[in-house]
């Protein structure tokens, strides 16, 4: 017995068979990689056809994601493992092997920030309307993105009863050398007991937080693609995006099991770029519209 099976309780779902990975001959190909690349071409269709809408050149943003794609995921690693490094310290030949995970999207955003700062400036662009153009492929990449962690059953949170409850059989963790990831948590101390064709199996029952930031995502999308209409000025769209991830995210961020922290001061490290995306944005977005209300300068400038 496999024990692949997730289950949603309080909704009546049961997923009884969820791999984490397809086959071919003796190849492996992780659900992670194939949704993670998915996530790439989605924002990069609904990016381009932003393009045309605002009457851009949608071929740039294709050129944008060969030259951004490897960087983001390099930057999202690297962000992961350099605060979770004593977990790699003794095991350097981990790095570099992603099949399982371990990519930090804030990390990624960085490095695609830095990456089209560059290449706006190479190709003669304006990078802060590039950042509007692709921020709804953004969003939907990160909409997609989340659900590898469903598959690879990671970046959840502590124990709850709530209505999107989730389930995952201990037995899995067993199999795969990770209870040591649920005993800090107090995940442990809430099992629940199941009957699954007969035999009796303990269950962790948890916050499913890859579903909340997907679902929350959405609303974040929603709600831009309203408020389109009414930008002012270059760059408003995407400082919006900023503010309204950074506030989902420092309520998720809350509820993982797996925070990234800081060292020595031990403060969840994403929850902190998220109040200071959050505050500084605001302010931003704020300070440009009554500066432009004010005449001091022409919108899109």
């Amino acid at each position: 017995m496999q024990y692949t099976d997730i289950r949603f309780p309080h909704l009546g779902i049961v997923l009884s068979h969820v791999g984490r990975y397809i086959s071919i001959g003796n190849f492996q190909i992780m659900f992670y990689g194939i949704i993670i690349a998915c996530g790439f071409l989605a924002g990069l269709v609904v990016a381009q056809q932003e393009a045309k809408r605002t009457g851009q050149n949608p071929e740039i943003y294709m050129d944008y994601l060969l030259w951004m794609m490897i960087p983001a995921i390099i930057g999202a690693r690297i962000y992961y493992v350099v605060f979770s490094w004593d977990a790699y310290k003794d095991n350097i030949p981990e790095i570099f092997n992603l099949r399982h995970g371990g990519l930090g999207i804030v990390g990624g955003v960085i490095m695609a920030i830095i990456v089209l700062l560059i290449f706006a400036k190479v190709r003669k662009q304006s990078a802060l309307l590039m950042l509007d153009t692709m921020t709804m492929g953004l969003l939907l990449g990160q909409i997609m993105g989340r659900w590898g962690n469903f598959f690879n059953r990671e970046a959840f949170g502590g124990y709850t009863n709530g209505p999107l409850a989730m389930q995952i059989p201990l037995k899995y963790f067993e199999q795969y050398g990770r209870v040591s990831e649920l005993k800090a948590s107090g995940i442990l101390d809430h099992l629940v007991t199941l009957t699954v064709n007969g035999e009796k199996l303990s269950y962790i029952q948890v916050h499913p937080t890859f579903l909340y930031e997907s679902l929350w995502n959405v609303g974040v999308l929603l709600m831009l693609l309203l408020f389109t209409k009414h930008k002012k000025f270059h760059g408003e769209i995407f400082l919006l995006y900023l503010a309204g991830y950074g506030i989902g995210r420092f309520w998720i961020e809350g509820l993982r099991t797996d925070q990234l922290l800081l060292p020595v001061v031990g403060l969840p490290v994403s929850q902190l770029l998220s109040g200071c995306l959050v505050v500084g944005c605001t302010i931003l977005v704020v300070w440009k519209r009554k500066k432009l209300s004010s005449g001091g300068e022409t919108a899109h400038s």
